[in-house]
């Protein structure tokens, strides 16, 4: 009970460090990300926190299986480097029940990524979507970035302000547009524009949730697209009401849909997308089958020493899991078949490294070989 405490524990904070800083490294790349989609105008500053506590659950699929295969990696090698492993074997423990050991720590950790790739995942990427569609409908003094032209959420008007200063607005600029319908050509009733530009301005908020924009001192002038009468106007003060738009949904991507929604879809896609979150977990046992015996290095070697070998055995696996998502998408591969076959590759090598460890595996393996030698020498 002491034996395995202590390698849970070690292979656990080992993993804990790993993932700390790929996860600091993936959300600062997020954060510079969604950062520069903020300073676009593409959503209001104060959603950036939101929008990348959302991006977490995602993340943390993907990293959590790299984290458990380099944790493992490098609590075992530390203890081969050390003579721990030596002596755990010199008293009568194999590496199979090292794998045993390892293999509990790997199903709980598959259990914590299939919740989060199956439900939470899901569930924070069609949050995000909803954010984003209100933030997008929402023509408030939050979604104005100074000094940019910007479109409101329906595309119906343009604004531009040249400087924000505690909520008061400077040099505004707003050309209201006709709404332009596809293969349709505009009436004389729904193409006319009006451009409105104004010293400054304000955003006034009604209890109702109603918003009103109140410009100062500017000129409105009104006119008909393709006609060159208009008219001009000068005012001291100028209201234009800003509705609530209404959110327009955007089209979700497969992410973004639940297990039940994608089994209801039913198409190539859908099913490339369940068999991909399915893969995630059901690849964790199967890293730590080969980071086990992998890890096995020589005092002299250092812990470190096969960790290219076993990063480009990782990188393999999951480049041939992509590939096969994608076939499936293109249908080179039947759904049926899925991403099984990429596992069963993996198992096999799994199993072959730790038989390599094992006396009756040795045995085996070195039988094979003599057959192979006496083949060739016939």
């Amino acid at each position: 009970m002491i034996l395995l405490k202590y390698l849970l524990k070690e292979a656990l904070k080992s993993q804990m460090a790993v993932l700390a800083v790929l996860l600091t490294i993936f959300v600062s790349q997020q954060f510079v990300r969604i950062l520069a989609d903020a300073a676009d105008g593409q959503f209001p500053g104060q959603l950036v926190a939101t929008i990348l506590a959302l991006n977490l659950p995602e993340l943390l699929t993907l990293i959590l299986p790299l984290s458990l295969f380099l944790g493992v990696m490098t609590a075992h090698g530390r203890m081969y480097a050390d003579s721990e492993m030596t002596v755990l074997h010199a008293v009568g423990v194999s590496e199979w029940y090292v794998t045993r050991v390892t293999l509990m720590l790997a199903v709980l950790m598959a259990g914590i990524s299939a919740y989060s790739t199956l439900y939470l995942a899901p569930w924070a990427k069609e949050v995000e979507y909803q954010v984003l569609e209100e933030a997008k409908a929402d023509a408030g003094l939050s979604s104005i970035v100074q000094g940019r032209f910007q479109k409101t959420g329906n595309g119906q008007a343009v604004v531009y302000v040249e400087d924000i200063e505690k909520g008061k607005l400077s040099k505004v600029f707003v050309a209201q547009l006709p709404k332009a319908v596809e293969g349709e050509v505009f009436t004389t009733e729904d193409a006319s524009t009006s451009i409105v530009m104004a010293d400054g301005g304000s955003i006034l908020e009604e209890q109702n949730g109603s918003r009103r924009l109140v410009l100062d001192d500017g000129t409105r002038i009104n006119g008909v697209i393709n006609q060159l009468e208009y008219s001009q106007i000068k005012f001291s003060e100028y209201e234009m009401e800003i509705r609530e738009q209404q959110a327009e949904a955007q089209r979700r991507k497969m992410s973004a849909l639940t297990v039940q929604q994608l089994l209801d879809d039913g198409s190539i896609d859908a099913m490339a997308e369940l068999h991909w979150r399915i893969a995630i977990p059901f690849s964790l046992p199967l890293l730590v089958l080969i980071a086990v015996p992998m890890s096995r290095v020589n005092v002299r070697q250092g812990k470190y020493a096969k960790m290219i070998p076993a990063i480009l055995i990782f990188l393999g696996y999951f480049g041939l899991m992509m590939a096969g998502r994608k076939a499936l998408e293109n249908g080179s591969v039947p759904i049926q078949m899925g991403l099984w076959w990429i596992h069963a590759t993996a198992f096999l090598i799994g199993i072959i490294l730790v038989g390599k460890g094992r006396p009756s595996g040795r045995k085996f393996l070195s039988k094979f070989r003599f057959r192979k030698s006496a083949e060739k020498a016939a």
